[in-house]
C-alpha cells in the first residue's frame, strides 16, 4: 500500500479482478428484468413458529432455493443456456446461490452449487447452504472445488468465463439458475439490478412491512423485494411472467417450510 498526501493506493487482489471480469462478460448479455413485492407473511410465520419450538432459524435463502427448484422444474426451458448454436436443456436443476465470504480480509461474493436440487428437501439445501457459511477457508473457489482458478492469468479471466459460459460440462456443474441474497441484509424496501450468466437469477432484497387490506381491515405484512433476470436470449416475456407468478405464488404459500422432511 502506498500512502500519499490525501489518498492511498492499494493493489487490486485477484479477487477483486475475478469479480470484474466476471460482472464485464455478463454485462455484455441480452437481460431482462422483473422487479416484484412477495408477501412472505406465512412462511416467516412458519419460520418463527419454528425457532420459538427449537431454537434454530431455518434460512430463508434456502426456502427462495427450495421454491425457486421446483418451479423451475415445471419449466424446462428457463433450464437451459446456448452453446454455439445449440441450445442445452439440462435435466437436473443445479441452483447456484452466491454467499458473501471474507477472504483474507476481503469480503467477496463465492458461489456454492446446489446439485439436484428439485430432488431436495428445504432441510437438505439449509444444510448445504450453512455448512457452506461455516467452512474456512482463504481460497476462491473452495465452495465448489475450483480454487484451481486462481492459476489463470489475470488477462485471461474474461475469455475463460466466456468459455466457461457456453461449455456443456460446466453448465451441468454448476448450473444456469441461480440465487442472490446479499439484499437481505438491508431493511428497507430494496432492489437490486445484478450481473449474472444464469438463465433465470433471482436476486433477493430487503423485508418491509407493508398495509395490505383483508376484508375490511388493513393489517401490515411482511413482503420480500425481489428482482428476477431472465437472459432474453432464451427467455421472452410471457414465458418469464408465467414462471414469476407460479414462483411469487410459491413462496408466498410455505407450502415447502416443512423442516421435518
Amino acid at each position: 500500500m502506498k500512502q500519499k498526501d490525501g489518498y492511498k493506493v492499494i493493489p487490486l487482489t485477484f479477487n477483486r479482478k475475478a469479480v470484474i471480469a466476471s460482472a464485464t462478460v455478463t454485462g455484455e448479455k441480452n437481460t431482462i428484468h422483473c422487479i416484484t413485492e412477495v408477501d412472505i407473511s406465512e412462511p416467516r410465520r412458519i419460520i418463527n413458529e419454528y425457532f420459538q419450538k427449537t431454537g434454530e432459524k431455518l434460512s430463508l435463502t434456502a426456502y427462495v432455493v427450495t421454491c425457486l427448484a421446483q418451479v423451475i422444474k415445471d419449466h424446462p426451458l428457463l433450464n437451459s443456456f446456448i452453446s454455439g448454436r445449440r441450445q442445452v436443456i439440462l435435466t437436473e436443476v443445479t441452483v447456484s446461490v452466491l454467499i458473501e465470504r471474507e477472504l483474507k480480509g476481503e469480503r467477496v461474493p463465492e458461489p456454492m452449487a446446489i446439485s439436484k436440487a428439485q430432488a431436495k428437501s428445504l432441510r437438505e439445501i439449509h444444510n448445504e447452504i450453512r455448512a457452506a457459511q461455516n467452512k474456512e477457508s482463504q481460497q476462491l473457489g473452495n465452495l465448489t472445488g475450483s480454487t484451481w482458478f486462481r492459476l489463470i492469468p489475470g488477462f485471461l479471466i474474461k475469455t475463460f468465463i466466456r468459455i466457461a459460459d457456453r461449455n456443456i460440462r460446466m453448465g451441468m456443474r454448476y448450473g444456469k439458475v441461480a440465487v442472490t441474497a446479499v439484499g437481505m441484509f438491508s431493511r428497507e424496501s430494496t432492489w437490486f439490478i445484478p450481473h449474472g450468466s444464469a438463465t433465470v437469477l433471482i436476486t433477493v432484497g430487503g423485508i418491509n412491512l407493508k398495509p395490505v387490506r383483508e376484508g375490511t381491515t388493513i393489517t401490515e405484512k411482511e413482503h420480500l423485494c425481489i428482482t428476477a433476470s431472465f437472459d432474453h436470449n432464451i427467455v421472452d416475456g410471457a414465458p418469464a411472467s408465467r414462471f414469476m407468478k407460479q414462483f411469487t405464488d410459491t413462496v408466498k404459500s410455505g407450502r415447502f417450510l416443512n423442516p421435518l422432511e
